[in-house]
């Protein structure tokens, strides 16, 4: 009997929301609390290697500097549609 079978039924077991274990091959946007800034989110989890989680749901533990990569695609239209329903939010993530 293998592991899948084991498990309860009520267990969904959708591979889109596993975690990724790969180094990310896009800058993504971090999801972040109302008031908490994403560098200092970003920073506390390469510190302690705790996962975040990014706008189109991609989950990683950061250890390289983002700014070397092209930004998610997803999650700039997921940050736009953010934008179109909150005033204040400046046009890309400063952080």
């Amino acid at each position: 009997m293998t592991d899948l079978e084991t498990m309860p039924a009520d267990v969904d077991l959708d591979p889109e929301e596993l975690t990724e274990t790969s180094e990310p091959t896009a800058a993504h946007i971090v999801k972040t609390k109302r008031g908490e800034n994403a560098a200092a989110v970003v920073l506390e989890a390469r510190v302690m290697g705790t996962p975040v989680e990014a706008l189109c749901g991609f989950v990683w533990v950061p250890s390289r500097d983002p700014k070397q990569l092209p930004v998610c695609e997803e999650c700039k239209s997921v940050y736009g549609v953010y934008r179109a329903f909150n005033d204040g939010l400046n046009e890309t993530p400063n952080d």
